[in-house]
């Protein structure tokens, strides 16, 4: 990677974190904004308000990602750091519930960073480049799950927290005014828009569609469990406190933050199907594992084994993204990719409901771990020599 893609993928992640950094730890406050700042004494609405920003950024990615391939990148990233500024905004000025759910709607319309910035990114490098970018993009957004909640927590004991929106709204407005000073990135027109980079195309051994489906059930996997993971832990280690609850919930993030720079070096060098299916199989296993009553040191190892499979399936999925796409497709295929993850995270957390309500906390490892095993059984048969390419 060269100096200047360095820089460019540097300024990228950080405009991506100060973002999230708001996205991603406002909505564990929704409740005690709902009861502080407006008044509503319906608990429930935190939860369906939570997955709104979420459902809607499912169904417009595709349709920001077409406009990117068409208008350009860049222009399409600015859209979307100054669409979360002025959603934040909104919610920072809402005085009743139907006014904050609008700036919700808002925010998943309007927003949609992480695609918009792995569609740039697309357009100034590829290959295992792109790859080691997209993971290094993966890193600053389980940065600001991890820190976001912890920091912005200092300040929810004002008297309406709903108002620290209002300064969060100049988070997004500095990343925009960084990224105005970035270079355009590749102009992708006519055959080169229908070319990929090389012959990436030609090597892929899965179609977009096929990875579309392998990143939902991966995600579907990694957040169905954490709904109820909190409560569950209350329960199974009950002289545990809130805190060392909250520490096993972070620890597989915390893995992906300290392993992945390393391992995307070391495995991020080509697409594996063999590499993804062995990260399945060991999330799978993480998972069923964790359904079993366990003490405090034995759930520590299978969160980091949790932890190890995740980081290793992100770059497994980051590497055949980056076999597919160049700058011609780049909006549409992250659209898309971004699209199946959000909807693998709206089924999670209706699954995990239901789950957890008719069979009990510890299902929802269960379902993660019942959904990768095929997945990996067949990633494993695909990347045997006479599979072939994937064929889902």
């Amino acid at each position: 990677m060269s100096i200047g893609t360095r820089r460019v993928v540097a300024v990228v992640m950080l405009c991506h974190f100060i973002a999230a950094f708001a996205a991603l730890g406002m909505p564990p406050f929704f409740a005690l904004i709902l009861q502080r700042s407006l008044h509503n004494d319906m608990p429930w609405l935190a939860g369906a308000f939570y997955v709104v920003p979420t459902l809607l950024a499912a169904l417009s990615a595709p349709w920001w990602g077409r406009l990117a391939d068409r208008f350009g990148k860049k222009p399409l990233l600015l859209r979307a750091q100054l669409g979360l500024a002025a959603s934040f905004l909104l919610a920072g000025y809402a005085n009743s519930s139907l006014t904050f759910l609008a700036a919700l709607v808002l925010q998943g319309v309007l927003g949609g960073t992480f695609a918009a910035s792995n569609a740039y990114l697309a357009t100034v490098a590829s290959g295992t480049t792109l790859t080691r970018s997209l993971t290094a993009m993966q890193w600053s957004a389980r940065a600001a799950l991890v820190a976001a909640p912890a920091c912005l927590g200092l300040w929810m004991g004002a008297e309406s927290p709903i108002v620290l929106y209002r300064w969060l709204a100049l988070l997004p407005l500095l990343a925009a005014a960084l990224i105005a000073w970035l270079p355009a990135g590749g102009a992708a027109t006519g055959a080169a828009k229908r070319a990929p980079a090389g012959d990436a195309a030609a090597r892929a051994p899965a179609t977009p569609r096929q990875i579309y489906v392998l990143q939902l059930g991966f995600v579907f996997a990694t957040v169905v469990t954490f709904p109820y993971f909190i409560p569950d832990m209350q329960q199974r280690l009950p002289g545990a406190s809130a805190a060392v609850a909250g520490l096993l919930f972070g620890l597989p993030h915390v893995v992906y933050l300290v392993a992945a720079p390393l391992l995307s070096r070391r495995l991020g060098l080509a697409p594996s199907l063999g590499l993804l299916a062995a990260a399945f199989g060991a999330l799978a296993i993480s998972l069923f594992a964790q359904a079993a009553p366990l003490n405090l040191p034995a759930l520590v190892l299978w969160r980091l084994l949790m932890g190890a499979a995740m980081t290793v399936g992100f770059i497994g999925l980051h590497a055949l993204v980056a076999s597919v796409v160049h700058a011609g497709n780049a909006g549409r295929t992250f659209g898309w990719f971004e699209s199946s993850s959000k909807w693998g995270a709206v089924a999670a957390g209706l699954a995990a409901g239901a789950a957890a309500s008719t069979v009990g906390l510890h299902a929802p490892y269960l379902l993660g771990a019942a959904l990768l095993a095929p997945m990996a059984a067949y990633l494993l048969l695909a990347a045997r020599p006479r599979a072939g390419a994937l064929s889902l």
